[in-house]
């Protein structure tokens, strides 16, 4: 390894040292967890290269080259939740009514609950507006896909399970070749 490699090691050792001497237990802890992040990652890393360079990548020239196979079917048209498509108007006003209930009962919580002061309140109540924003958006969001996935199952259950045949104009016979 290069020096710089050696610097960089010795440098996040020093801080490393430098967060177990200051936090006690919980540095070495926080430095457990990052060691183990960091090693995980690498072994992810290094485990999909191997596989991706491991795969078989002309399977369309192996297709191909089957034989007996019938002709391929033309994708399918999307679904409505396959699309990438607005959530609606539901998700921001839902969003912003979380926001509005969480901040609201954040900051009297704590105003009336609590010892806290004007500015403590205020900052409980927007961080408690954050996460009612954040449920509303994931309830309104349930509550959409949801209601998406009804009306297009429905609509599978009443349309016809194939597409009808073209008739095909059957050849006359001559009335003398039956005989």
């Amino acid at each position: 390894m290069p020096l710089v490699t050696y610097t960089a090691l010795a440098v996040v050792v020093a801080l490393a040292c430098a967060a177990i001497g200051w936090l006690g237990i919980a540095g070495w802890l926080a430095t457990v967890v990052v060691a183990a992040s960091l090693a995980a990652h690498v072994a992810g890393n290094a485990l999909g290269t191997r596989l991706r360079e491991a795969t078989d990548r002309d399977l369309a020239a192996r297709r191909r080259g089957a034989k007996g196979e019938p002709p391929p079917m033309p994708p399918p048209k999307p679904t409505f939740l396959e699309t990438t498509t607005s959530l609606g108007r539901l998700v921001p006003v839902s969003a912003t009514i979380g926001a509005a209930c969480g901040g609201l009962a954040g900051s009297v919580s704590l105003a009336l609950l609590t010892n806290a002061s004007l500015a403590g309140a205020l900052l409980g109540g927007i961080s408690s507006g954050v996460i009612g924003a954040l449920f509303g958006f994931l309830l309104a969001s349930f509550v959409e896909i949801v209601r998406t996935s009804l009306r297009e199952a429905i609509a599978a259950e009443n349309r016809p399970p194939f597409p009808p045949r073209p008739a095909t104009p059957r050849p006359r016979q001559r009335a003398d070749e039956g005989r």
